[in-house]
């Protein structure tokens, strides 16, 4: 991370941090691992950023779109124009699982041989770091033209889509939407449509109330009895 330029590293419930060997190998990035933060959990690591993506060696039963590396680098600093954005990496053996993946909006493939596909995390992390440094040179190289004006609405943070994907599936339950059908599927497939969207602040706060409506509207259709 440090040789590329990138300081700003998070840590996921990790097993033994602060630890000596962290400190060793960092080979005098000291000022990285001394400012890493710690979360107990995915979902708060990443509340505040307006883009993830997350890096994974194969395509899981989680349908979204695929970068490879260069196309991911463009697209994560392009996101930096309006706020955080993150890479994830999973664990060394297993990596990403796919409830991890599903929050984010986005996923980075490297394209390794199909017989022998399997890096590292280290490698890996080195591969998406260059990629992002090599994109940065590049587009101060070609004297990149300024960003497009601000939107008057900053676009939604991971945190406050969280809390709209809680609301839909709470909203399609109490209209008894999914009558036979998954509702783990429905809500894969509906948090793919809305990530890929990527509403702004303004227009989660305007589905949430269409959501707060419907289910008024469903308590309202059980008569005076029902539950709150």
């Amino acid at each position: 991370m440090r040789t590329m330029g990138l300081n700003r590293l998070d840590l996921v419930a990790p097993e033994r941090f602060p630890h000596r060997e962290a400190d060793a190998m960092a080979a005098g990035a000291d000022d990285v691992l001394a400012g890493a933060r710690i979360f107990d959990t995915l979902a708060a690591a990443v509340a505040d950023c307006r883009w993830v993506m997350g890096c994974t060696a194969r395509r899981r039963s989680v349908a979204m779109d695929e970068y490879p590396p260069d196309a991911a680098a463009r697209r994560i600093l392009g996101a930096t124009a309006q706020g955080p954005a993150a890479l994830v990496f999973g664990r060394e053996r297993t990596g990403l699982s796919n409830e991890e993946l599903m929050l984010c909006h986005a996923a980075v493939h490297i394209p390794s041989v199909e017989d022998f596909s399997s890096l590292n995390l280290a490698a890996a992390v080195q591969v998406l770091a260059w990629e992002l440094r090599r994109e940065s040179l590049a587009q101060v190289q070609e004297d990149a033209p300024a960003p497009g004006p601000v939107p008057d609405e900053p676009p939604a943070s991971a945190a406050q889509m969280e809390g709209l994907f809680e609301h839909l599936a709470q909203t399609l339950d109490d209209i008894d939407f999914h009558k036979g059908r998954a509702p783990d599927r429905v809500m894969r497939r509906l948090r793919q449509l809305l990530l890929r969207a990527q509403p702004d602040q303004r227009e989660v706060r305007v589905l949430r109330g269409i959501f707060s409506d419907a289910q008024r509207m469903a308590r309202l259709a059980r008569g005076p009895g029902s539950a709150e």
